[in-house]
């Protein structure tokens, strides 16, 4: 045995943290070692089972196979499952064909109806596409989600989902459908993907780093998820621990990974790779043992069970703790060669070595208990019916048909927070999930500490150059070959900075003229149940914490008839990504305020509430906004930006929509002629380069579309929100940064937003004075109530009156005239 091998085993004998290295040095373990291995991995994985409460359980889920297309715009090289159209009778399965599926295994007691298909098979093959048309479906996610729908009002069992590679939106249209999803990493070496010859290559959706985002997106959306990594493909021991640890960095960071596979290859006649030898079951029991080591006892690890030429001791020695899915009714469709063991079979080769085999539904205990976010509530009742207290299934019931629909509202809760929020306060500084809804800490903050570099000082010649362009061609900042000069312009201070100041109020001056601009106008936050797990957000709420609640569409009308006998103009709605908020309930929200007060500007729904109602409902965001248009909507808020660069926003949001899908739903409102806001949120893990790239994606929105109709830079209010209480966020934006910023986004916007808005909320009288003198022409609203800045730790209140609007204009020198939304005079 090697020295780096008895150092390596002793680390982990004695629970220390493994490196690459350290970890690809034990996967080559055989003899002495390996058993040494294999015993430190099993005991690991008996202290995760003693904490899980299921202390010598091993589970499978006993699952149908419904393979509902064998075609795939991919060509991996060892895969038989997949196909070509004229080998096939039709593209894809019908949705009879899945019902008979389905309802066997039900008839059987199964639980899982696991979907299996190819990646996308609609981009490669017109057979696929016109198969799909046909029938009214626009993609082959839109069929799955259908046919999932239909497993669950129809037979009752629960669809896991394995699409392939899913982007943000579209897991976000897949979660209310199915309790678990899942993809193989496979593996994270590039080059089996990107050189010819290797297994991944001519296959698109085999990118690592298109697979890792996949990953990271279902943590993102809160969805329980399997994946894992096969071995024997060509990677080497290296790769392999490589891979490993990247799964660990997911998992860690989301807390979504539910089970990794460690799946052995086994060549396959008729393929490219039939020549290449099996991977030796010695060389995946020391994987599956590396990989409890790395990921640790919370992990559950699987590997398929007729896989593994009956080694079934050995790799329960290794320490796996589930045997995956096993059919009575379909076979391994991926491997039709290698028949599942019978159950009772599995049972008997588990008592053998020491454990109790015992059925699991695809969604594992610890989400199942957990509840929301991890389970959409229109899946509660499904899976309730088969599951018992601890989360494992109920073996003896059948699965039954049950209605897929929305759950019921339940208004209620700290229903006036928006008046005590100024009086008592909220009652603690965090919400009672803390510790586990953000992901781990230790990951966010590696990741931070990436975003939050701060930049080189600039000489003063770059300066001087950018101030002369911001005099003289100021849009010309947004270019390229400026953006030295734009960076040191947004991290000038002093003399320089006064002198940006002066040139933006210049600019303010020949673009809008001297009057300061407000909206009498009303928040209405009708929801702050949230579970999206928004780092920076002081707002959200679990339902059962002592700040949450829910307005009814009724109480949410009361307030803005209120607010119109008051003399407000606009009604803004904006709530908290609610699980029990139904489809229905924007629309009739904006019904609600239209019907009581028809003449009120409503002003409604970020880009991520849009997205999660449009993806509730099944339909387009197109569709959803003209539905919301149709109902009464006018305008909608640019919020849910913050920084739009995905680096950043990663750190702040863990859940919120990808950059790119907020700029598709902005631009996409105003082609409908909806126009909106558009914001930035500064002074966190982000830095002047952000900033800049923020303003460039905006000034190209507003070029295809001509929609913003202000731009309203907000300021950080760290107080009270997790990512700063966690000790990762700084507090908040600097006096000089909130100046560079205003300043800069009249410079870099001249041209294409008029209107650049301060707010109050955030900067208070003194600072929005301040604002009013370096570019920025608007207060934004009385607002009459103000819940997300409050609960952040915001000291400036949450209304003002025309009053003292108009005092904080005469403070910098101006006047004050009252506007509508759209920046028409009153």
């Amino acid at each position: 045995m090697s020295t780096a091998m008895r150092r390596a085993l002793h680390r982990a004998a004695d629970g220390r943290s493994l490196d690459v290295d350290e970890a690809a040095i034990l996967l080559s373990a055989r003899g002495e070692a390996l058993d040494r291995l294999l015993a430190q991995a099993g005991a690991v994985r008996d202290a995760g089972l003693v904490e899980a409460g299921r202390p010598g359980v091993v589970t499978f889920s006993k699952k149908v196979f419904i393979p509902l297309t064998r075609l795939c715009r991919d060509r991996c090289h060892y895969c038989t499952f997949v196909t070509v159209p004229h080998r096939l009778t039709a593209p894809y399965l019908e949705r009879d064909e899945v019902l008979a599926i389905a309802a066997e295994g039900a008839a059987q007691g199964c639980k899982e109806a696991l979907f299996t298909l190819g990646d996308r098979p609609e981009a490669r093959w017109p057979a696929a596409q016109e198969w799909l048309h046909e029938r009214g479906y626009e993609s082959t996610v839109d069929y799955l989600r259908a046919c999932a729908i239909a497993v669950l009002e129809e037979t009752g069992l629960l669809p896991h989902l394995n699409p392939g590679v899913l982007s943000w939106a579209e897991l976000q249209r897949l979660k209310p459908v199915a309790p678990s999803m899942g993809m193989m990493l496979e593996t994270t070496a590039t080059r089996l993907w990107s050189e010819p010859g290797g297994p991944h290559f001519g296959s698109p959706d085999k990118e690592p780093a298109v697979r890792l985002r996949v990953l990271e997106d279902a943590g993102r959306v809160g969805v329980p998820f399997t994946t894992g990594v096969l071995i024997g493909i060509g990677e080497n021991l290296t790769e392999r621990a490589e891979s490993l640890f990247a799964i660990r960095r997911v998992a860690r960071e989301y807390g979504h990974i539910q089970e990794v596979i460690v799946q052995n290859f086994r060549a396959k006649p008729d393929t490219a790779m039939r020549g290449m030898p099996d991977a030796d079951l010695r060389d995946l029991a020391a994987t599956i043992a590396v990989a409890r080591l790395v990921l640790g006892p919370k992990a559950r690890i699987q590997a398929p069970p007729n896989l593994i030429d009956e080694e079934y001791a050995l790799l329960l020695r290794a320490g796996i703790d589930d045997w995956g899915g096993v059919s009575p009714v379909t076979p391994d469709h991926v491997n039709p060669e290698r028949p599942w063991p019978q159950i009772e079979e599995l049972a008997r080769r588990s008592a053998a070595a020491g454990f109790e085999l015992r059925e699991r539904l695809t969604i594992y205990p610890e989400y199942v208990r957990r509840g929301e976010p991890w389970l959409d509530p229109r899946l509660s009742a499904h899976v309730t019916a088969l599951a018992d207290p601890t989360g494992l299934a109920v073996e003896s019931v059948r699965p039954s048909g049950r209605p897929w629909q929305e759950p019921d509202e339940t208004p209620g809760g700290r229903v006036n927070l928006h008046e005590e929020v100024d009086t008592s306060g909220r009652t603690g500084d965090r919400r009672s999930d803390f510790d586990v809804v953000y992901g781990d800490w230790s990951e966010v903050a590696a990741h931070a500490a990436l975003t939050s570099a701060p930049l080189g000082s600039r000489p003063d010649s770059t300066v001087l150059a950018g101030l002369r362009l911001a005099a003289s061609d100021p849009a010309a900042l947004l270019r390229p070959e400026h953006e030295a000069e734009a960076l040191a312009l947004l991290e000038s201070d002093g003399a320089a900075l006064d002198e940006l100041a002066r040139v933006a109020d210049d600019l303010r001056r020949d673009t809008v003229g001297d009057d300061v601009t407000y909206v009498v106008n009303r928040n209405i936050n009708f929801t702050n149940v949230c579970y999206v797990g928004c780092r920076f957000c002081a707002f959200a709420q679990r339902e059962r914490d002592a700040d949450a609640y829910r307005l009814s569409v009724e109480q949410v009308a009361d307030r803005a008839e209120e607010a119109w006998r008051d003399g407000a103009t606009e009604v803004c709605m904006q709530g908290g990504i609610d699980p029990k908020l139904p489809a229905t309930a924007y629309a009739d929200l904006v019904r609600a305020v239209k019907s009581r007060v028809p003449q009120l500007h409503v002003h409604a729904f970020s880009p991520m509430e849009i997205v999660t109602g449009a993806a509730k409902a099944g339909v387009p965001v197109r569709d959803w906004l003209t539905q919301l248009r149709e109902a009464g909507l006018d305008t909608i808020p640019g919020t849910a930006a913050e920084i739009l660069d995905d680096d950043v926003r990663w750190v702040l949001t863990k859940g919120k929509l990808p950059a790119s899908t907020w700029v598709e739903v902005i631009s996409t409102a105003h082609e409908l002629g909806i126009r909106s806001s558009a914001t930035m949120m500064y002074g966190h893990v982000d830095h002047p380069r952000h900033w800049l790239g923020h303003f460039r994606v905006l000034a190209g929105i507003q070029d295809r579309t001509g929609g913003f109709t202000e731009f309203v830079a907000l300021p950080f209010v760290h107080t009270n929100a997790p990512i700063y209480l966690a000790g990762i966020a700084r507090a908040g934006a600097t006096w000089r940064e909130s100046r560079a910023v205003h300043a800069m986004a009249r410079v870099l916007l001249h041209g294409r937003i008029p209107n650049v808005q301060c707010s109050w909320v955030k900067l208070g009288d003194e600072g929005t004075v301040a604002m009013l003198r370096g570019g920025a022409n608007d207060l934004g609203g009385t607002l009459m109530e103000e819940t997300i800045s409050r609960m952040a730790g915001s000291e400036h209140g949450s209304a003002r009156t025309v009053a003292q609007l108009t005092a904080i204009a005469e403070a910098a020198g101006r006047t004050a005239r009252q506007r509508t939304t759209t920046y028409v005079s009153a």
